[in-house]
């Protein structure tokens, strides 16, 4: 639709329009290219715009290198989320995920490679993919969002192998416990649910919203945001941030953030949040407020760390939501420049 009303649009108001556009985009999502130089990310209006690391970072970096390299037509609607194979960019919109090469996109040849759909309990049903995660040993691809069920993708073949059902309201983000191997899924009924990959079978549920010190009844129950590390996951949304022993099914730490978080990641001793608000928070395990360091958007979405051995020179944090600009953070301590739509 954006693209019939871009291509109606007078030359002569094209620089309006762009202006407007920009105005009103949210960043959904955020995937570094395997080299670890090259950073993707998906907007509201179904574009991918590929940024240069390495020349934003660069001693010589002028403002054209934190502006796109190549921006393409992805999808009709927004790309909810991204990540990357050693070979491929994937993204999801509504109802479907589709594969890029990042050997072509690189070069500006932004073909899309495949495209797959979920089969979905009707025809007429197109739910939007909210979540996508890589499971490597497996080569599986699992996609969650609008159906209410995880859906498993064998990478090489293309084929989903099956689906799991239990969540009864939209599902927004997924985690991977590696060791188990077990994934994760947060929904808006307000459970995270554990699932073993081995089975294809739902091992555990934690209802967040039902203990009494995460609970807050004004924000909801829904689960926007999760992440683990072994035996522990962090999660939140409507209930309260909340650090959770899993074996135990225990709430261990509560952190004291009103604002609902989008988007949480463990990092070394520390845990990262972001969501309503210009500001990515880091925590203590203990609960402790360490920082909150301001970017440039009102509200954040995504948070992508580049930890890519193959480019310790593009050790970045970014930050990205409700604007066309994506925040580069070089430590932690500081937004250092950023890139714009």
């Amino acid at each position: 639709m954006e693209r019939a009303a871009q291509q109606a649009v007078p030359l002569g108001q094209m620089e309006v329009f762009e202006a407007l556009q920009r105005l009103h985009m949210t960043v959904f999502s955020q995937s570094v290219s395997p080299c670890g130089k090259f950073l993707a990310a998906g907007n509201n209006y179904g574009q991918i715009a590929i940024f240069s690391l390495s020349a934003a970072l660069s001693s010589e970096a002028k403002e054209e290198s934190k502006k796109p390299m190549v921006t393409f037509q992805a999808h009709d609607g927004p790309v909810y989320s991204m990540v990357s194979t050693d070979r491929h960019l994937l993204s999801a919109g509504d109802g479907e995920v589709k594969a890029w090469l990042w050997a072509e996109i690189l070069k500006k040849g932004c073909k899309e490679l495949w495209r797959r759909q979920p089969p979905y309990r009707t025809s007429l049903e197109v739910p939007e993919i909210n979540a996508l995660l890589l499971v490597p040993k497996e080569n599986l691809l699992i996609l969650a969002g609008g159906d209410c069920q995880l859906h498993a993708m064998d990478l090489e073949t293309g084929t989903f192998m099956w689906a799991l059902r239990g969540h009864t309201d939209y599902i927004h983000c997924l985690a991977l416990r590696e060791r188990s191997p077990e994934v994760l899924s947060g929904g808006e009924d307000g459970a995270v649910r554990l699932w073993d990959l081995r089975t294809a079978k739902e091992v555990q549920t934690i209802e967040v919203y039902k203990h009494e010190e995460c609970s807050r009844p004004h924000n909801g129950r829904w689960i926007g945001c999760l992440a683990t590390d072994s035996d522990w996951m962090v999660c939140g949304g409507g209930p309260a941030l909340t650090l959770w022993h899993l074996r135990s099914s225990t709430p261990t730490t509560v952190f004291p953030m009103r604002a609902p978080q989008k988007h949480v990641t463990f990092y070394q001793d520390l845990i990262l949040s972001a969501g309503q608000g210009r500001c990515v928070n880091q925590w203590q395990l203990s609960g402790e407020l360490k920082a909150q360091v301001p970017g440039s958007s009102p509200g954040l979405l995504s948070l992508s760390l580049n930890q890519q051995p193959a480019a310790p020179e593009c050790k970045v944090l970014t930050a990205a939501g409700n604007s066309c600009r994506v925040d580069v953070f070089t430590n932690l301590g500081y937004r250092a420049f950023s890139l714009s739509f």
